[in-house]
Order: structure tokens, then sequence, then C-alpha cells
């Protein structure tokens, strides 16, 4: 963990309330999409975020962003915490902390041309001279590897991946200290993926920027993340520096992931043991009592059963909450 922390997540919890009725409604469930997260990132970190579809990922790098307020906890970044920042006070905190949204083509306004979505991005925040915009403009898209003869196109004549390197000039366009990263490259093809993930890797080393990436591609994270937690549930499961978790996973569930990652080599490939886990998640409306993980577990003890796991430290950088976790990684 960084002792240096540049962004801190201290328990946070998101919550949703499921209701009944129409007229007169009734709550009578609750969907923990977010658990009790605890996470730190040092200034200038990559940390990615993986899981299964439906862990809450994306609902989490939402409630950093505060596009979805934490039902508690506290989310410190540089020492402020930005849950109770309100109206004014957060909009102006915004300069700070940037999103780069899964789908280029939802997350951009069809109305608007390239100058115009940019334009406001800049003028919203900082006071800037109207003559001076164009040539912000200009610099953005040239930084994204746009040429600034397309500011005055619409999103519908761009490509996905041309969209998305809008998205990223929108993202910088504050001058952002942390960008949340919700799966970037998910919705485009597989030939422009490494062409975004490349530029995004030059940027954030350029602008010395923090980040958080979400990917539920465990290849895709380890190229560009300097460490990588590992969600199941709602729950962070294991963090440890990238390569490590890739090389050597600690928690059954991360043991799973790793092994449904392909192997370049077909002799590896064909050797290899893949763990296939039984059944599906469990609901984030009902999380089974104790261990999340444990009716998926193929390493279950009674214990696991009753007795929610905290942080276990198997080395300096390495963490994870599993009961066994020195016994079935020795």
């Amino acid at each position: 963990m960084p002792t240096d922390a540049f962004l801190e997540l201290e328990n946070v919890r998101t919550h949703f309330p499921v209701e009944k009725g129409f007229l007169f409604k009734k709550q009578v469930g609750t969907v923990k999409a977010v658990d009790g997260i605890d996470l730190s990132l040092a200034k200038g970190e990559v940390v990615g975020l993986v899981g299964e579809s439906g862990c809450g990922k994306s609902t989490l790098g939402r409630t950093i962003l505060q596009l979805i307020p934490p039902t508690a906890g506290r989310v410190l970044l540089a020492g402020r915490d930005l849950a109770s920042l309100h109206g004014e006070s957060l909009r102006k905190a915004r300069t700070d902390f940037q999103m780069i949204f899964q789908d280029p083509y939802a997350s951009l306004n069809p109305r608007m041309t390239v100058y115009d979505t940019l334009a406001e991005a800049i003028s919203t925040h900082q006071s800037v001279p109207s003559n001076q915009l164009p040539k912000r403009v200009s610099a953005l898209l040239e930084k994204v590897g746009l040429a600034a003869r397309f500011q005055r196109k619409y999103p519908h004549e761009f490509s996905g991946g041309q969209r998305q390197r809008i998205a990223i000039a929108r993202a910088l366009a504050v001058e952002p200290k942390l960008i949340i990263a919700d799966e970037p490259v998910s919705a485009l093809d597989v030939s422009i993926q490494a062409q975004i993930l490349n530029l995004i890797f030059r940027l954030v080393r350029e602008m010395k920027l923090t980040m958080i990436f979400i990917s539920h591609d465990l290849s895709v994270v380890k190229h560009i993340a300097d460490r990588i937690a590992v969600m199941y549930l709602g729950r962070i499961v294991e963090v440890g520096p990238a390569v490590e978790v890739f090389e050597r996973p600690l928690h059954p569930y991360t043991k799973a992931l790793v092994s449904a990652v392909p192997v370049p080599d077909p002799v590896r490939e064909k050797t290899r043991r893949r763990i296939i886990l039984a059944g599906d998640p469990p609901s984030p409306l009902n999380p089974p009592k104790g261990c999340p993980f444990h009716p998926r577990c193929s390493h279950v003890i009674d214990a696991c059963r009753t007795e929610v796991p905290g942080w276990i430290d198997f080395n300096v950088e390495r963490r994870a909450t599993c009961l066994r976790l020195k016994e079935i990684n020795l």
C-alpha cells in the first residue's frame, strides 16, 4: 500500500434501495453494489480494477467521482473528502478528476461539434477568452492524435476509435489530476484497442496522471497498470503489483480469472490448467454470509461460511481477503 496516498477510499459503500409498490412504495431490500472498499493510490500511480461483469467496478468509479453519492465511507483526494462537497464546491473540484466512459457512441452529444464539446468543457471550468478557445481545442485534438481540422465535425462522422480519442481529449480539457477510465476499449474493434491503450499509457506518463483503469480483461490491465485490485461482489479481494498478481495470483477468485486469460503459446495453452468456477456470482441483493466467494470456492472450510475475512498480508506488497491465504499458497 502506498504511504504517500493521493487518493484514499475508506470503507466506501454504495447501496441502492429496492422498492415495491406504486403509490405507497415500501423498501423490500438493498442492492449492495459497493460494500466496504478500502484502497489507496499514490500520485502518478495507475491501478487496474478488474472483476466479472456486475461486481461493482463501474459503480465504484462513479462513486469516486461523486456521480453516484456514496452511502457511507470517505473518498479523499489529496486529503479533501469529495463526499462532503456539494453544489458549487463540487463543481469547482471537478477540475481535479474526470472520467473516460466505456461507450464513445453514447458519451458524446450528437448535436454538438467536436469544437463545441471541448470548448464547453474548458469554458465551464476555466476563464479562457473566446479568441483563445480554438487554439486550446486544436492543441487537445493534436494531443490525442487527431487533426485540428476535425473540430467542426459531429460525432457521427467519426469511427469508434476516433470518438474515444475525442472523449479522452474532453477528459483532459480541464487538466485533471485523477482519471477514472471505465473500460475505455471494450466497445472498440480489437484492431483499434491497442492504439487507444498506447495513447492512454503515453498521456498518463507525460501528464503524470493518477488513474484507476477499470476492465474485465486482466491481460489488458497487466500492460497499463502498476498495481491490480481484484473486485468480487462489491468488495476488493486482492491487491498487488500487476506483474506479480498476473504471474502468481493468491486469492482463489484471482486464480480463476488468470487461468481464463489466453496464452499466446500453443504448447503452454494445451498443458495449462483452467479453473472453472461453479455456478454464477451471487446477487448483490442477497449476498452470502461470511466470505462472499465461498459458494464458488474449492478451498472452502466451515469458517468461510460464517466469518467475513479481513485483509491478510502475504508480503509487504501483496494482500488479500482470504482466511486460507497462506495455507493455499505455500
